[in-house]
C-alpha cells in the first residue's frame, strides 16, 4: 500500500451480495418513480454537485476522507464535492441534509453523528429523490432496510486488532492476573461495537487464560478517551500491564496517554491502535511508546471510493451498490512509512 493508486485497488464491491439500492421517488420532471429497492431516476450528464456531511470532521481521518473525495472529483471531471463537518450534533446533521436538498444536489454521502436518524434521514432522501450512500457508519430505514454503504468490515477490523494484541500478549509474557485489557470507544455506535466485539472474540481464541476485560465508553475523541481513563487507572492500582484497543486511533491513543501519565512504563503498555494516523506520530519522532502496533485504515480511500462510486450510478441511473468494503492490515514502527501511513 505503498501508493494511494494501489490503496484504491483494495475496494471491491461485496461479492455475492445482491444489489440493494436507495429508494427513489418521482422527480418533478415527471418521470415515473423507481422501485424502492433499485434504480436512481435515471441518468445524468454534465455537472453533477455531491455533499459529503461528515461526523467529527475535523477529526485527522475525516479530513482525508473530504481530501480524497474532492480528489476522486477533480479526477472524474465536472463534479464538485462539498464537505460539511457536523461534529456530533445529530441536528445538525438534519438541517444540513435538509439544505442540501433544498439546493437540489445529484448525490448525498454522510457519516452520520447518531445512527438513529438513519430513517429520519433516508426518507428525506428518497422523497426528494436523491441518492444517498452511507459511509463508514451504517444506516437503516425504518424497516431495518440498510442504505448503500462504503467503508469498512468492523468486525473483521477488531479481528485483526485482538490477533495483534494477543501475539503481543504472549510475546510479553504476562499473567492475566495482573493485567487489564482497557476496551474503548463508542457504546451505542455499532461499528465500534463491531470492532470492540471482534477484538475481543479473536483475543480470546488465541489467549487461553485471558486477562479480564474492562470497557471505557467515550466519544471516540482523544481528549474524552484520557478523560474517561483517569478514574479507570486509579481504580486498577494494582495492575502491572495493560493491554490498551478502541474503536478508533483516538480513544486508543488517548488511553495510552493517560496511562503513560499517570506513570505506567511504555514497555507495560501493548496499545494496538485503529487508524495508524495517529499511533504513527510516537513512530515518526522516535519515541518509546506504548503503542505498538495499528491496523491501517485510509480515509483519503473511503472517500474517493464513496465519490466514485456514487458518480458511476448517477452517470448511469443505475442502483449504488450495497457495500463497498476497504481492506486493511497492520502496521508498526518497522515499517509503517513504507506502507504508505501518511503521519500528519
Amino acid at each position: 500500500m505503498k501508493t494511494r493508486s494501489r490503496n484504491r485497488n483494495y475496494f471491491t464491491g461485496a461479492a455475492g451480495v445482491a444489489l440493494l439500492a436507495l429508494a427513489l421517488s418521482a422527480c418533478s420532471s415527471g418521470q415515473v418513480a423507481p422501485s424502492a429497492a433499485t434504480d436512481s431516476a435515471g441518468p445524468k450528464s454534465g455537472a453533477l454537485q455531491i455533499v459529503y456531511l461528515q461526523k467529527q470532521g475535523d477529526q485527522q481521518y475525516f479530513v482525508d476522507e473530504a481530501n480524497g473525495a474532492k480528489a476522486e472529483a477533480k479526477k472524474l471531471g465536472d463534479v464538485t464535492v462539498t464537505a460539511v463537518n457536523l461534529g456530533t450534533d445529530a441536528n445538525k446533521a438534519i438541517s444540513e441534509l435538509d439544505s442540501a436538498i433544498a439546493r437540489k444536489v445529484d448525490g448525498i454521502i454522510m457519516v452520520a453523528p447518531d445512527q438513529a436518524i438513519g430513517p429520519q434521514v433516508i426518507e428525506k432522501a428518497k422523497a426528494a429523490g436523491i441518492p444517498l450512500m452511507a459511509s463508514d457508519d451504517g444506516l437503516k430505514a425504518a424497516d431495518g432496510t440498510a442504505a448503500p454503504f462504503v467503508g469498512f468490515d468492523g468486525t473483521a477490523m477488531g479481528n485483526s486488532v485482538g490477533e495483534e494484541a494477543a501475539k503481543l500478549y504472549a510475546a510479553a509474557g504476562w499473567a492475566a492476573a495482573d493485567t487489564r485489557i482497557l476496551a474503548v470507544g463508542k457504546a451505542d455506535l455499532s461499528v465500534c461495537v463491531q470492532r470492540l466485539d471482534g477484538a475481543k472474540s479473536s483475543f480470546g481464541a488465541k489467549v487461553a487464560a485471558a486477562p479480564t476485560i474492562v470497557p471505557i465508553g467515550t466519544d471516540n475523541s482523544v481528549t474524552d478517551a484520557l478523560n474517561k481513563a483517569g478514574g479507570v487507572i486509579t481504580a486498577n492500582q494494582g495492575v502491572k500491564h495493560w493491554v490498551v484497543w478502541g474503536c478508533n486511533d483516538e480513544s486508543e491513543t488517548g488511553v495510552v496517554t493517560a496511562l503513560q501519565n499517570a506513570g505506567v512504563a511504555p514497555a507495560d503498555i501493548l496499545g494496538v491502535g485503529l487508524g495508524a494516523y495517529l499511533t504513527c506520530k510516537d513512530w515518526k519522532a522516535g519515541q518509546v511508546t506504548g503503542n505498538k502496533a495499528a491496523l491501517y485504515i485510509s480515509g483519503n480511500d473511503v472517500g474517493s471510493s464513496a465519490v466514485k462510486v456514487m458518480v458511476e450510478a448517477i452517470r448511469a441511473g443505475g442502483a449504488l451498490p450495497a457495500q463497498t468494503i476497504a481492506a486493511t492490515h497492520m502496521v508498526d514502527a518497522t515499517n509503517w512509512e513504507s506502507e504508505g501511513v501518511v503521519c500528519t
